[in-house]
């Protein structure tokens, strides 16, 4: 029985939703396969580390009893021994508790985990892991990054500018003029790195668009600013797979422009600012269309549009790409991709005829193989450098 642990938590904006995807969406399906010895690992927001079989009940964070539970338990640790060993101490005297680890499944969304950061660490101890590698995970956490790949690809993008906080900072009336004067408003202003939309405007004037610059610059040093693109129907595909990846559904959420999914309207009051809207499927981004209801060469349109993103981002395992489409002209934009799905779009795999417990184990095969393809690549090289030192 291979022992997988699930990584969650962190030092995040996205904290809270890392748990609730990790306990809910991971966690409770891997258990219920029962071909898997799941391990809890929770990192507390000020990066420490935990292991325990406490972790798996939501109602520990939930209830807000997770401080007292860290203030009363010792830390965990990692031990890279050609693989991950969790090491923690068992309360005897000089003793301690070790688990091998076959393969690690990250539920952390947002900085220090979904852009590539825990990846580079589970690289360097040498374990497979689900979904995205470094590199990949790091461009599409990176909106421009992101882009500016597509871009290079021919795959169409609406128009943006990007802006770091060190040239707003020196002359943000500068960065004003220079935007308005590319770009055309309503404008969308998102930190470059952020999920969830998280730090996300929108803006009609000058004014808005200075503030919603700052807002956005509170959380990242580098920003997007996006042009809205008109008569806009808004799609996202979960996409699963290594070197032939397979699409879940077109999902249409059912909210509009000026309704856009900040963070709100994606979690909270049952998925929408007024309680959410009748007529769709409910999702982990409140109610949608799913499948999205578009005329079938359109929707074919989309999906190879969302495929060709995954290949040129070399993403693997999991992804969710997010697409922009002007009804009129039928024209689709890329507009980001999410390495980590909050609650690994679950609901939309259900529609497609694929369970949790299938999506789970669906995952874990592909990290193993991906693993197994990378260890065929040679990784040293024997010279006589040394010996003249």
């Amino acid at each position: 029985m291979k022992t997988i642990a699930v990584i969650f938590g962190g030092r995040s904006t996205e904290h809270d939703i890392s748990i609730v995807t990790a306990l809910s969406s991971i966690i409770k399906p891997l258990e219920l396969t029962r071909q898997y010895k799941v391990e809890a690992i929770y990192i507390a927001k000020d990066g420490s580390w935990f292991w325990d079989d406490k972790l798996k009940d939501i109602s520990l964070f939930s209830l807000g009893k997770i401080e007292d539970f860290i203030h009363k338990t010792q830390p965990a640790s990692v031990q890279f021994d050609g693989g991950l060993t969790l090491v923690k101490a068992t309360g005897l005297a000089g003793r301690k508790t070790l688990r091998k680890i076959d393969v690690v499944f990250p539920a952390m969304h947002g900085t220090y985990g979904e852009d590539g950061s825990l990846m580079g660490l589970l690289e360097m101890a040498n374990v497979p892991y689900v979904g995205c590698n470094v590199s990949a995970s790091a461009v599409a956490m990176d909106k421009v990054l992101s882009k500016q790949v597509a871009e290079t690809n021919n795959i169409p993008v609406s128009k943006y500018v990007s802006i770091y906080k060190r040239d707003f900072e020196k002359s943000a009336s500068t960065i004003l003029k220079d935007t308005t004067k590319s770009l055309s408003f309503p404008l969308f202003v998102k930190p470059a790195h952020l999920g969830s939309s998280i730090g996300i405007s929108r803006a009609t004037n000058q004014t808005e668009l200075h503030n919603a610059m700052e807002v956005a610059l509170h959380y990242d040093d580098k920003i997007i600013v996006e042009e809205e693109v008109s008569n806009l129907i808004e799609v996202t595909l979960p996409i699963i797979g290594n070197n032939e990846p397979k699409p879940a559904l077109l999902e249409k959420p059912l909210t509009s422009a000026e309704d856009f999914f900040d963070f709100e309207t994606k979690y909270m009051q049952n998925g929408g600012k007024k309680g959410g809207k009748k007529g769709g499927a409910k999702g982990s981004q409140g109610y949608s269309e799913l499948p999205a209801q578009l005329p079938n060469e359109l929707y074919k349109k989309a999906e190879q549009t969302a495929l060709n993103v995954y290949a040129a981002l070399n993403c693997s395992g999991i992804a969710r790409v997010d697409l922009l489409i002007d009804s009129k002209t039928n024209s689709v934009y890329f507009n980001e991709v999410n390495p980590l799905p909050g609650g690994l779009y679950a609901h939309n795999w259900r529609a497609a005829g694929v369970s949790s417990v299938d999506l789970v184990q669906s995952l874990v095969r592909y990290a193993l193989e991906h693993h197994a393809q990378k260890q065929q690549n040679t990784t040293a090289f024997g010279t006589n450098y040394l010996k003249q030192f």
